[in-house]
């Protein structure tokens, strides 16, 4: 086991390996980074929920990546959420976003149990994107929505894109602490390692690595207060367990001025007069997180 004080409980992905298990897992927590991605807009508590299981799985799966760039986890249909979207940058920046119909969520979150992902995206597709930088295409994995949860939906990609036998939890809820009620969110993945000579048989250890995972409860995940490493504990203590890797998340988005200007350096002149207020300046206010900028029409350069 890795020594406590050596890990944060929370704003970490970290990967974890069972001792002699051909299964390999992450975790993600998610305190302060996630509450301030889903409090810089006003969103209704299941549409927040949803945008928090994005951001913990966009960094569940892109924490594992090898190279530098972006992995963007993205949801869309013909439901109240039009679309959700998740951005993780492999320097641990993580920010997200939602576009929903009010009352369609108000509709849709009638009963009693909170609406999942099937209920509020409707038919539609699940996708993941990787970002290298400008001089790598972007690669992308689509499949559709199934499922009341994102983490099925990511189960059902792993085994049709990359034939992989894979188990994800998602929680999100508000907690209360001693100072404050902050959103928080959580998560854990395990995959099987493909079979191979040495190894034999891997099913019957994927049984039993699915079975524990099981037990795995939503309350655990969120809690502030139980460290990464008593949650595998409390999972895997039989066979041993070591949490590594560990790395730290934040909420952090790339917008900037010089990026808005160069956005609309991209429209027509006159479509840029049509942005002009009265008091002669252009204002954008960036989707993720809500960041207003200002700009005079002059300090756009059109190349």
């Amino acid at each position: 086991m890795t020594d406590h004080a050596h890990t944060t409980a929370d704003d970490l992905a970290a990967a974890f390996q069972i001792e002699g298990w051909p299964v390999r897992g992450r975790l993600v927590r998610l305190g302060e980074t996630i509450d301030a991605i889903l409090s810089a807009h006003a969103y209704p508590e299941p549409v927040a929920a949803l945008l928090g299981e994005a951001c913990a799985l966009a960094a569940l799966v892109g924490s594992s990546l090898k190279f530098e760039g972006r992995l963007i986890v993205q949801a869309q249909g013909d439901g109240p959420v039009r679309y959700v979207v998740a951005d993780y940058g492999t320097d641990g920046h993580l920010r997200g976003y939602c576009r929903f119909d009010e009352d369609e969520v108000a509709a849709a979150s009638q009963g009693f149990a909170r609406p999942g992902a099937k209920t509020l995206l409707g038919e539609g597709v699940f996708v993941m994107t990787l970002d290298r930088g400008p001089d790598f295409e972007r690669t992308q994995g689509i499949t559709p929505i199934e499922g009341e949860s994102l983490s099925l939906a990511a189960e059902h990609y792993f085994q049709q894109s990359e034939q992989l036998p894979t188990k994800v939890r998602l929680s999100v809820g508000q907690v209360t602490t001693d100072t404050a009620t902050g959103w928080r969110a959580g998560g854990a993945l395990i995959q099987l390692i493909a079979a191979d000579d040495a190894r034999g048989s891997t099913e019957e250890v994927w049984d039993r690595s699915r079975a524990l995972f099981q037990t795995l409860a939503d309350d655990e995940l969120l809690d502030p207060t139980i460290t990464p490493e008593t949650l595998l504990f409390r999972l895997f203590h039989e066979d041993g367990v070591r949490l590594e890797d560990a790395r730290p998340l934040s909420a952090q988005c790339r917008c900037s001025k010089d990026r808005i200007g160069a956005v609309l350096a991209s429209f027509g002149e006159d479509e840029r007069a049509d942005m002009v207020e009265d008091d002669g300046k252009i204002r954008v206010t960036c989707e993720y997180c809500a960041t207003v900028y200002e700009l005079e029409p002059a300090e756009i350069t059109v190349g």
